[in-house]
């Protein structure tokens, strides 16, 4: 066999095992890549979900209830994207769909519970971090453009008001320990920071609040002056009744 054909031969197949793997390789870091955006994408819809699991902690409206719907939507239709074949992501996405659309024409409006006043510094905390990551949902799907922009000045000022109120809550249950365990200062520097940080607000709840924490400040400074008058009163009664004493007290007898 001519020795140039044998060459051109070895070429010719290091070319296609090179090619071969060349596309392996390709396939392969499109698989990759599709299953990293899957998993993001999941992380999405089991942070998303977790959020709804709390509905029965905050009150949730139900724009933020379609909201956070519509983002597993989102999140959904790209997964089917990148893998059309999933019957299963087909049925979650038609369940979804139904979902939002219960929401929609069904939800009677107002909040799906109750405030409730936090229990403990704890609970507070865990609240605040629960609001916070509502609002940052909120914005994100908005800067998205799949929350409108009035719905969501609505709800991110209804989430702030919350906010507002579990440390409001959590100050004045503070002060009240603090004044049953017999510490009046620090009831002062709690509701002083109450109503400091009320000082900017002017909702409904915030303006009835600050009225209700200067009431409280005002009754402990009364107090508190009224016993210092009374601490003074009985010192000048000391000092009159010493004096009287030296006075007309018993004469030593030398």
């Amino acid at each position: 066999m001519n020795i140039g054909l044998i060459i051109a031969l070895i070429a010719i197949l290091l070319v296609l095992v090179l090619g071969y793997n060349i596309m392996l390789q390709y396939k392969v870091k499109a698989e990759t890549a599709k299953k990293q955006e899957s998993s993001r994408y999941l992380q999405i819809i089991d942070a998303t979900e977790e959020l709804i699991g709390h509905a029965h902690h905050l009150p949730y409206s139900k724009e933020l209830l379609v909201c956070l719907n519509v983002r597993i939507l989102d999140a959904l239709q790209n997964m089917a994207e990148l893998d059309p074949r999933n019957k299963q992501l087909e049925q979650r996405v038609e369940n979804v769909k139904a979902q939002i659309k219960q929401l929609e024409e069904n939800h009677k409006g107002g909040e799906s519970t109750a405030f409730k006043i936090p229990s403990s510094d704890k609970q507070a905390i865990m609240m605040l971090k629960l609001v916070k990551r509502l609002r940052d949902t909120v914005r994100n799907e908005h800067n998205k453009g799949r929350f409108e922009t009035q719905q969501y000045v609505a709800e991110n000022a209804r989430l702030e008001t919350i906010q507002i109120r579990i440390n409001i809550e959590n100050v004045i249950k503070r002060a009240n320990d603090s004044i049953t365990r017999g510490q009046p200062g620090t009831a002062v520097q709690l509701l002083r920071k109450g109503i400091d940080a009320l000082s900017t607000k002017n909702d409904s709840y915030s303006n009835q609040a600050r009225e209700k924490l200067q009431a409280m400040y005002d009754d402990l400074e009364q107090s508190r002056v009224s016993r210092n008058a009374e601490e003074l009163h009985q010192m000048e009664e000391k000092e009159r009744q010493d004096d009287m004493d030296v006075l007309f007290g018993e004469k030593k007898k030398w």
